[in-house]
């Protein structure tokens, strides 16, 4: 399923749209590439989209040669108008395309489509060993809280930033879709995910239900 069938839009409106479906949208997409070490030579994005988050990180990095990742090929389309001739860009599943050794890897909205625990370890250890020293790994995501009125106070943050875009039969239409068709792991257990994996865990910015990660491999 290409990620306009996925959240129901056109593809040509998808750089639009994405801005009413998740808050803060453009603040976390600066937090996460102003992590990107400046002296980076390959960064790697998984799940790379249109190259929202790989254009950001390109302009911290100018030297670096960025390797996109998705199973979309027209969305990749979008991300090479977007980022020139200079990126190379796969088509495929992240979870079973070779990464590249890198300076960062970064991902932005992707990691909630894997279905599993076990499938989004097997990807994190991948992902350690690619890195080279130092390497860093950042995360955009949706990661809730584990207890539940926090949880539900968040839901309810996400609804109202929906509604200024929607009507309410539509939002509760959108959050009942996405909680079917994505898998949203809470913040703990990310980041205990991350560190078994062997990574050092630092929260770069947290707001309601989202949240920018950094793993470190030492």
């Amino acid at each position: 399923m290409g990620v306009a069938t996925h959240l129901g839009i056109d593809l040509a409106d998808y750089d639009r749209r994405i801005r009413t479906f998740i808050p803060d949208y453009e603040e976390m997409l600066e937090v996460a590439a102003a992590a990107v070490p400046a002296t980076a030579r390959t960064i790697v994005d998984l799940g790379i989209g249109t190259g929202a988050l790989a254009w950001r990180c390109a302009k911290m990095a100018p030297q670096a040669n960025i390797v996109g990742v998705d199973a979309d090929s027209e969305i990749l389309q979008m991300a090479r108008k977007r980022l020139g001739g200079s990126a190379s860009l796969l088509c495929g599943s992240f979870l079973r395309t070779s990464i590249p050794r890198c300076d960062s890897a970064v991902a932005s909205f992707a990691l909630h489509h894997i279905r599993t625990q076990s499938a989004k370890a097997k990807l994190y250890r991948r992902i350690h060993a690619a890195l080279y020293r130092r390497g860093r790994f950042i995360i955009v995501d949706c990661h809730p809280a584990s207890e539940a009125n926090l949880a539900r106070g968040q839901r309810v943050a996400w609804a109202a930033h929906l509604r200024k875009s929607y009507v309410r039969r539509e939002v509760e239409k959108l959050l009942t879709a996405w909680s079917q068709e994505d898998s949203y792991t809470t913040l703990d257990r990310e980041m205990r995910l991350l560190q078994l994996c062997g990574f050092q865990i630092e929260v770069l910015w947290r707001r309601a239900s989202f949240a920018v990660l950094m793993g470190k491999r030492q």
